[in-house]
């Protein structure tokens, strides 16, 4: 136990920062849970020495509240830990402590109205409950999810015809710079203003507002779309390599260096893989080879 006294420490200069994608990296895409015990620990064991850790992610933020938080409280995470999530792709975000989630900001510009929340919701009841259900945690966009009950590759059958029945939906709402974002376990509709980039930018700002630059980044993702946090990092001066721990999809040629597992691992086992590299010595680790 710690003392209710103590706190993490301040480091306004810490060697890296880390910009990291939940589902694949952090939380298993099976059991949708901090499923590796040594992620949370490493975690929290670098976010008490002053290096940043931020969640860039889809997700919502009951999602980081119930699934994240709880096992890197357990793991001794210390009050005035560099700790934030970024959610629903940028639109919504607070800082982390080991009590829970910060005031919870919402970007409204970003925010999808009602009226579709509540026909996709029907949607769903209507002709897909058998293999996803409906978000009820997200707050700016509309996302629906595999159950956890249903084979992969009926869910990703049963996705193709739904993704097919939105643009009616938005159609029927006059929405325009709305986007369908559909991934391996779940479809995300959302404003076209969201996204890795966006959530990339609020992070270095709350840093900023912490008064914490980091030297290097390291960013970590499952997905193409992953890569626009490393980019964003990349165009504006910043050191960075991007972690793919899903690199089947094929690695895009990029101006900054792409690190996958030695070992083959992918999903969270490639991530607990690199977290427990970079937490055993932190101040060595440099963007490039991070060994």
């Amino acid at each position: 136990m710690t003392s209710s006294a103590e706190t993490a420490s301040f480091n306004p200069n810490p060697p890296f920062g880390l910009l990291l994608d939940v589902d694949g990296p952090i939380a298993s895409p099976v059991s949708r849970t901090v499923a590796i015990e040594s992620i949370a620990r490493d975690l929290a064991a670098m976010a008490n020495q002053g290096i940043p850790v931020i969640f860039n992610t889809g997700r919502s933020d009951d999602f980081i509240a119930q699934q994240v938080i709880p096992p890197m409280r357990a793991a001794g995470l210390l009050p005035d830990a560099p700790v934030f999530t970024i959610s629903e792709k940028g639109a919504v975000w607070a800082e982390v402590t080991p009590e829970g989630l910060g005031e919870i900001h919402i970007d409204e510009e970003l925010t999808l109205p009602t009226a579709l929340f509540d026909d996709v919701r029907d949607l769903v009841a209507e002709r897909f409950s058998e293999h996803m259900f409906f978000d009820e945690t997200k707050r700016s966009m509309v996302s629906v999810e595999q159950s956890t009950e249903v084979e992969n590759k009926d869910y990703l059958e049963a996705q193709k015809e739904f993704d097919a029945a939105i643009p009616d939906l938005l159609s029927k709402h006059q929405l325009e710079h709305v986007r369908i974002d559909p991934t391996i376990i779940s479809t995300d509709v959302e404003h076209e203003g969201v996204g890795k980039d966006i959530g990339a930018q609020r992070s270095l700002t709350l840093l900023e507002a912490r008064g914490i630059t980091a030297r290097t980044w390291f960013t970590m993702g499952d997905s193409r779309t992953d890569y626009a946090m490393a980019t964003w990092l990349h165009e504006r001066g910043l050191p960075v390599s991007h972690v793919d721990v899903r690199p089947e999809d094929g690695i895009p040629e990029t101006e900054y260096e792409v690190l996958t597992s030695s070992t083959g691992a992918i999903h969270d086992e490639a991530g607990a893989e690199f977290l427990s590299r970079w937490a055993a010595a932190p101040e060595s680790t440099r963007a490039g080879r991070g060994d």
